[in-house]
Parts: C-alpha cells; sequence; structure tokens
C-alpha cells in the first residue's frame, strides 16, 4: 500500500499584518515556475526527510527546497520545522553559488517569530 499521506504539511509565513511574503513571491513567477516550486514543495511535503538534489540542510534549522526553472533560473525557498510543519520562510531566485547572507537573515528573523 502506498502512504500518500503528508509528512511534513506546508504553510507559509504569515507575518503581524497577514502578509504571506513567500506565497507573493510565487505568485510573481511565471506559471511554469511556480507549477516548479510547488511541485518541489511537495516533493518535502511528502518525502520527509528529504536529502539532495531537492532539499539541503543550511544549518541554524533552516533547510531550503530546491528549484530549477526555466531559463536556466534556481529558484530557493527556505523553510524551517516548525510544529511538526514545514513552514516555507523565504523564497528567492538565487544568483550566486552561495545562498546570499541576508536572505539567510531574514530566514532566521521569520523563524524566531514562528517558533
Amino acid at each position: 500500500m502506498i502512504d500518500r499521506s503528508k509528512k511534513l504539511p506546508a504553510f507559509f509565513y504569515e507575518n503581524a499584518s497577514g502578509r504571506q511574503p513567500v506565497r507573493e513571491w510565487i505568485l510573481e513567477l511565471s506559471l511554469e515556475d511556480r507549477q516548479s516550486v510547488g511541485r518541489d514543495v511537495q516533493k518535502v511535503e511528502f518525502g520527509w526527510p528529504l536529502g539532495m538534489p531537492y532539499c539541503r540542510n543550511l544549518g541554524n534549522q533552516l533547510w531550503e527546497v530546491r528549484s530549477n526553472l526555466a531559463d536556466g533560473k534556481i529558484g530557493r525557498v527556505i523553510f524551517c520545522v516548525a510544529q511538526e510543519r514545514m513552514v516555507l520562510l523565504h523564497g528567492f531566485i538565487k544568483k550566486t553559488p552561495k545562498t546570499p547572507p541576508q536572505d539567510l537573515k531574514l530566514a532566521l528573523k521569520r523563524m524566531k517569530e514562528v517558533s
């Protein structure tokens, strides 16, 4: 029998004013890129714990969902695990080999709000 239950359901981080920055970022992407990010988040939801090439530990209790987007772009969604949920903290298009420090700093700040 195939287990079709989510092992780590995804939830969007929501700030004090009710905004969901990762959802807003995803909605700004092209349809093809939105579908790609959605499939990759879903792989983590159903396959957790999951490693490379779909998911990578960034340290400090942060993880990233790794997405290859159209036109050679690279998308990343940084998340943490809180209360048995995958909390999507920050999404961005990666332009350098290393994750930019400001993106990690923002994700850490948001993680502290949900922990």
